[in-house]
């Protein structure tokens, strides 16, 4: 059996030019064709002029904006020419000025800060104001006025009645409105925080186990 090219039935025109392709030059160990030096430096040149080019563009943004700002802060004057300060030294220390700010430094030792987010602050408010509303105090010694507890002032104040007030006069509804009408009272009173009510749990969950222990 007989095996022939088959490149050899293809017509001349299409076959491979092999033998008249140019072949790499091998010699120096590496392609040196693919490292072009003219494009690489061509590159450089125009980074480097669009370098330069920004800077100076720059610059001359900031002139423009430094003299609009000059003209609008006017001419320098006597008001705000800069004064060097540091000739004059450290003002001496006043000892009545400072007798006076001592017991304030130690009644204000350290700056306040708030070790939780402000609940402890309202509980020992609410506190104060517990003291006051249920407690009999002196409102104006002098004066002989006391505070009494709201609880007694409420009594009194059912026992008494509220002066009545004149009726208030009311305009004419407009075409379209309609009187408003409370159907249950806006608040119940006063209300403690989430966090006065958790305190209030744990202290009666503490005095229970207190007592079931005796």
């Amino acid at each position: 059996m007989s095996t022939h090219n088959q490149n050899d039935n293809q017509p001349d025109d299409l076959k491979p030019e092999v033998q008249g392709r140019e072949q790499p030059d091998a010699s120096a160990g590496y392609e040196r064709s693919d490292v072009k030096s003219k494009g690489i430096l061509l590159f450089m040149v125009t980074m480097g002029l669009f370098a330069v080019l920004t800077g100076i563009l720059c610059y001359q943004i900031g002139k423009v904006l430094f003299a609009h700002m000059a003209k609008e802060d006017q001419p320098k004057s006597k008001w705000s020419t800069t004064v060097d300060v540091r000739p004059l030294g450290n003002m001496a220390n006043n000892p009545d000025l400072l007798s006076k700010m001592a017991p304030v430094m130690q009644q204000f030792p350290t700056p306040l800060l708030q070790t939780d987010d402000g609940s402890q602050d309202v509980a020992d408010l609410h506190a104060k104001e517990d003291l006051l509303l249920e407690n009999y105090s002196w409102a104006d010694q002098a004066q002989a006025k006391v505070r009494i507890p709201i609880q007694r002032a409420m009594e009194l104040i059912a026992q008494s009645g509220l002066p009545v007030a004149p009726p208030a006069q009311e305009a004419t509804l407009m075409t379209g409105d309609s009187r408003p009408v409370v159907a249950v009272p806006l608040t119940n009173g006063f209300a403690r925080t989430g966090y006065e009510q958790d305190e209030a749990r744990a202290k009666e969950v503490t005095s229970g186990r207190a007592e079931s222990k005796k």
